[in-house]
């Protein structure tokens, strides 16, 4: 920070700005707003990339803000040596953090999927956008006492309030405006666009007697020059995330889309029959509530069909494996097949907007109605229309018995269930308990909800991850707590697929629950017979811990 007292001497001409004193003054508290809010964007790009691609958003939030904040210290330190030439100095200060705020998502994507070592180099971007961060406050405060001197406490409360007025801007473009509208890599890519001529082309604009001429034109060279670099990126950035894309899932990628809640990719052979309504395939007025159900049609019809069954499809929901064909009748049956056992005409299954939950539970005769309750509109989409889902699971979002309302598992249950009929079975097809979006729904929250909705003899089904994981045995210990009565079984994965050793599984009801087998056909894929659920059983507890883990809260998830 520099401070000025009110008897200094002048600013020599060359110090000078071009134009009106207020003007000029306006102009560069502006310059401090935008490359604020830009700032801001860097650092939530960053969270935002780690979090997706890694899961963890607090540990990634953590790191990146506590690393920026340092270096952004380290770098108000290094720009008091560049004071005595502010304007250069931030323009070359506002050029590279430009060119590196601006790459810095296609750069850290493709260590990712290439190179490794993600942790250590989201550290370095981190840690350089922040020196170049910390370095403008400094430089804009000569920039503002050359202007016109003032008091240093005034000077500072100016500049300050631009800063955070524009950072509160950024924070709140970045979910709103960037991420949903341009995605992550477009928009760091515009955000250093937008940064590079705020702040550099500004500054030499109303500075131009500070640098010599010849400094002067290197100076408005390099931020052109930055301003090429980051189109021709814009131009490239979908050939380099299919590139991407195409080296981290090890398969052609037939489909593949953003929607509100995750990205959305699919391998195989197969295609995507065009969407209904709007780019996504679904109605805005079917963001929540219940769907409208359209007309079935054949599964596998035609060569896409035929393809789809010669090679197992793939969904990634977020970058992780959500569906692999070789592996979902197994999974799907150990997950329902044992709560069906006893009554089981009103079926509700939370999240499974694939439809593969529901066609398991609709295998088994006496289902009346299947209620799916899923977050995501596109999976329901994909789920219905793909023609390689909808072969795994036979039209099931299609047939008259299933419901589907478009809700998330945990709004819904406490707002909108109380109107329900009970349920006799409750499956819980959701994500892994190891994700920050699916931690809620492994709470004693939850499943106290669940246990509303659920018959007195009603059974509930859940899977939370590989038996050995503390998580699984994290969530046994929350169904307990709600007074529920618990029965764990694991059942060895297909390795077929990439993904855990073994599914974990944990049967939930009021009495104590008995792993059998439901009476339904012989020929169905994936059955369990008694013999292989005792054996499930017997696996699961040899890896139960010495010492139970504590129930999982909301405040305090495990």
């Amino acid at each position: 920070m520099i401070n000025h007292s009110a008897g200094s001497s002048p600013p020599s001409a060359e110090g000078r700005p071009v134009g009106g004193r207020r003007a000029a003054r306006l102009l560069v508290l502006l310059a401090a707003f935008v490359c604020a809010a830009c700032g801001l964007v860097y650092e939530l790009e960053l969270v935002a990339l780690g979090s997706y691609l890694l899961g963890d958003s607090v540990t990634q939030a953590s790191v990146v803000l506590s690393v920026m904040v340092f270096a952004m210290g380290v770098g108000s330190l290094l720009a008091k040596r560049f004071t005595r030439r502010p304007a250069t100095s931030f323009a070359l200060v506002e050029s590279a953090l430009a060119l590196v705020g601006g790459l810095s998502v296609l750069l850290l994507y493709g260590c990712f999927v290439w190179v490794g070592h993600y942790r250590t180099a989201l550290v370095g971007v981190a840690l350089l956008i922040g020196i170049l961060i910390g370095a403008e406050i400094p430089l804009l405060m000569t920039l503002i006492q050359r202007i016109r001197r003032q008091e240093a406490g005034r000077a500072v409360a100016d500049l300050f309030a631009a800063d955070y007025v524009g950072a509160l801007v950024g924070g709140l473009a970045f979910p709103f405006l960037l991420l949903p509208i341009l995605g992550q890599a477009t928009g760091a890519l515009l955000t250093g666009a937008v940064n590079a001529v705020a702040g550099a082309v500004v500054v030499l604009w109303l500075f131009p007697r500070e640098p010599s001429r010849r400094v002067r034109a290197l100076l408005w060279s390099l931020c052109g020059a930055v301003l090429v670099v980051l189109a021709v990126a814009a131009a490239l950035t979908g050939a380099f995330e299919r590139a991407a894309r195409q080296a981290l899932y090890g398969a052609p990628i037939r489909f593949t889309t953003q929607s509100r809640y995750q990205d959305i990719v699919l391998t195989g052979p197969g295609r995507v029959p065009p969407p209904r309504t709007a780019a996504m395939g679904y109605p805005p007025r079917e963001v929540r509530g219940e769907e409208s159900r359209p007309a079935p049609h054949p599964a596998g019809d035609g060569p896409a069909g035929d393809a789809a069954s010669a090679s197992p499809l793939r969904m990634y929901l977020g970058g992780r494996l959500a569906v692999c064909g070789a592996d979902e009748p197994r999974y799907h049956a150990a997950l329902v097949q044992p709560a069906m056992v006893g009554t089981h005409a009103r079926v509700l299954v939370l999240g499974g907007g694939d439809g593969l939950a529901a066609a398991e539970a609709l295998r088994v005769p006496g289902v009346r109605q299947v209620t799916v309750v899923e977050i995501d509109p596109a999976v329901v989409h994909l789920g219905r229309t793909d023609p390689g889902l909808t072969r795994l699971n036979r039209d099931a979002l299609a047939d008259p018995r299933v419901r589907v309302v478009i809700a998330d598992a945990f709004d819904w249950l406490r707002t909108e269930a109380h109107g329900e009929r009970r349920y006799d079975v409750v499956v819980a097809d959701l994500p892994d308990p190891d994700l920050d979006e699916g931690r809620k729904l492994y709470t004693q929250e939850f499943y106290g909800m669940v246990r509303r909705v659920l018959d007195p003899d009603g059974r509930l089904a859940v899977h939370a991850g590989p038996v050995a994981a503390d998580a699984f045995w994290a969530a046994e210990a929350t169904l307990r707590s709600t007074g529920l009565r618990t029965a764990e079984y694991a059942v060895p994965a297909d390795r077929s697929c990439a993904g855990p050793t073994d599914w974990g599984f944990i049967l939930a009801s009021v009495a104590a629950p008995r792993l059998r087998p439901p009476a339904r056909p012989d020929d169905a894929p994936g059955s369990l017979d008694a013999a292989a659920l005792r054996i499930a059983a017997t696996l699961a507890d040899l890896r139960r811990p010495a010492h139970q883990p504590a129930p999982s809260t909301l405040l305090n998830p495990r």
